[in-house]
């Protein structure tokens, strides 16, 4: 899995999801009922347990956004950590609520994680892997696209976000490193290396002649070079602590 849809609109819509399940499951299975639970407490626990799981997704979908943004990519690691980051806050926070005065509950946390947590987490998570695969089958990821415009009219590049590579000052001009149908392309347009940087502010600069898009950045070549997809730059001592980061 190398996608992600990073809409937080359409991440929390499975979080709803995945909550309304939940309200059933925890309603009708009632996973720890001692038989002394009347039916208003049990629409009460599961509507708290719901709630802890909508606001942990609710976090979890923030927070792969803030790193997709950041990276531009995804992995099947990074989707794994995502749902393993969503059943930690889940336990935490049902725990939480499983000891508090209204359900004042006797088992510690390991306890609790493995005999109610874990057995929910058997049956809730393949529902999510497969929520969070078909809500990009089902909505399209929007391809992110930069427009490039120079001083001429006729001066224009719109490519997408994850194709453009860097750009170098050149002269009078930019030249844009991008691929194109796979291939390594560039382009010559008539501005200025600073009035780009502006606009394109995902683009990180490197040196007072190159910008790189951080998403190409593949390996430092020596103290003073980085490679990038399908070429080198040197790298200014001023801008170097930033790209360490990377």
């Amino acid at each position: 899995m190398n996608r992600l849809n990073p809409s937080l609109k359409h991440n929390l819509l499975i979080g709803i999801l995945i909550s309304i399940w939940g309200f059933g499951f925890a309603f009708f299975i009632r996973p720890f009922d001692d038989g002394t639970i009347s039916f208003k407490d049990w629409v009460s626990i599961s509507i708290g347990f719901n709630l802890i799981a909508f606001i942990s997704y609710g976090i979890l979908s923030a927070l792969q956004r803030s790193v997709y943004r950041k990276i531009d990519r995804w992995s099947l690691s990074f989707e794994i950590a995502s749902i393993v980051f969503y059943y930690i806050l889940y336990n935490i926070g049902t725990f939480t609520f499983y000891k508090s005065s209204l359900l004042n509950g006797g088992k510690d946390f390991i306890e609790f994680s493995y005999s109610i947590n874990l057995k929910t987490a058997l049956i809730v998570i393949p529902i999510i892997i497969l929520a969070r695969r078909y809500l990009i089958k089902i909505i399209p990821i929007k391809e992110d696209l930069v427009v490039i415009k120079g001083e001429n009219k006729l001066d224009i590049l719109k490519i997408k976000k994850t194709d453009l590579i860097c750009i170098s000052n050149a002269q009078n001009y930019v030249e844009i490193f991008f691929i194109q149908n796979g291939q390594f392309s560039s382009k010559l347009i008539r501005t200025s290396l600073k009035k780009l940087h502006e606009e394109l502010d995902f683009l990180i600069q490197v040196h007072r002649s190159h910008l790189i898009n951080p998403s190409h950045f593949r390996s430092w070549k020596n103290q003073k070079t980085i490679s990038l997809t399908e070429i080198e730059l040197p790298v200014s001592k001023s801008y170097k602590e930033q790209l360490l980061s990377l």
